[in-house]
This record gives C-alpha cells, structure tokens and sequence, in this order.
C-alpha cells in the first residue's frame, strides 16, 4: 500500500485561502492511513468550519487513483462542485494526480505528503518495503530489498558503520544487511554475497504506463 501523512494543519491552511472547498479522500491506501478515510476528511471539515473556511461538500472515492471510477462517482457531487475553486484531496500523489485530471479548470491541492510503498507491520505502524525500482532484486537477498530498507540503498552491503546488527543512521533501525546475512546463512546460500552486484539500471523505472 501507499503510506501517506497528512501535512500539518497550518500548512493546509496556508494553501487553502479562504474557500470555499471541496474535499475528497480516498477508501484505500489513505483510509489505512488514517490520513484521508471518512474519519479524517469529516474531521478536516469540522476543523476548517471553525475556521470560517466553508466547506461544499466532500467524498470518499473508492479508490482516488481510478480515475473512471471517480467520474462515476463526482457526478453525485456536481451542484457542490460547481461553484468551487479548490478541492483538497486526502490521498496519495497518485491519487491528487488523477483528481486534477478531471478538474483542469479548478485547483487541486494535497493535503498529505507521499512517503513511500510499504507494509503494515502493527496499528498506525507502516515499514517501507519497495521503491518501484523497476528491477526487482528479491530473489537474491533472502525476500528482502536493500534498495528500499537501506537507508544508504546499498547492494553490496553492509557498510561499515553497522553495529550489533543495527543501523547507524539511526539506530532503532535494524541493519536489513544483516538481517540478508542471516537468512542466507541459515538457507546455506552466503556465496550469494561474494557475487558484487552491478549498479542499478533506474531508466527501467522510467516506465510511465502499462496496458495490460
């Protein structure tokens, strides 16, 4: 899933003006989040009500980033967005992205910073898995990516600076070249390891679209 974070308020304020507004969220990834589900665009109205900022309307599209699915779903919503210039949108960028899509004339504004694609490890506790490379390197590194848990992104790893198997840049992170180490030595495969892996090639996550 996409995890996201919600900007500070005051920041959301300063891009708002004065309204009025339309807000849309997302049923997905930002839901999940807690950064842009029901709960949190009904508490971003209640809190730019208060002040004075007048709100249209809003909705939860399911998903934000489908974008012939929005058409279907904006419709609904035509008579509170008519009048509008700015729509605030609770999603990812990608989502944002597909929204502006369908309102050239109107300004189409984030209310969340994109961080990255990852897991849920516990509540409200997400861990960053994969950067969409494009060149999956799973299969060598005992199922886990040193290009998205390496804050260095380092393929021949580890560096020099990890210490008792932690990180040290920070060090509540584990080292994910120690953890590779680990796994490779228990499956018996460590002369993986001896085999320096060549720079990425990052023109193949130039890719901007895909048909299937």
């Amino acid at each position: 899933m996409i995890i996201t974070k919600q900007k500070n308020f005051d920041e959301i304020l300063q891009i708002l003006g004065n309204g009025p507004i339309f807000l849309i969220g997302c049923s997905e990834c930002a839901t999940l989040c807690h950064t842009g589900g029901e709960d949190e665009i009904l508490a971003m109205k209640e809190a730019l009500e208060k002040r004075k900022i007048p709100v249209s309307g809003y909705v939860v599209l399911d998903p934000a980033c489908h974008l012939q699915n929005n058409k279907r779903m904006l419709k609904e919503h035509a008579k509170e967005l008519e009048n509008i210039n700015k729509i605030l949108v609770l999603s990812c960028g990608n989502g944002v992205q597909t929204i502006a899509k369908l309102f050239t004339e109107k300004e189409v504004l984030t209310g969340t910073d994109t961080l990255f694609l990852g897991e849920i490890s516990h509540v409200n506790e997400f861990d960053r898995q994969c950067v969409l490379c494009g060149e999956c390197l799973l299969d060598l590194f005992g199922g886990m990516c040193p290009v998205s848990r390496c804050p260095k992104s380092m393929l021949n790893g580890p560096c020099g600076g990890a210490s008792g198997g932690k990180c040290e840049i920070n060090s509540e992170l584990e080292c994910v070249w120690d953890r590779i180490y680990q796994e490779l030595k228990k499956r018996g495969n460590l002369q993986v390891l001896s085999v320096i892996q060549k720079p990425k090639d990052w023109s193949k996550a130039g890719a901007v679209k895909r048909r299937i």
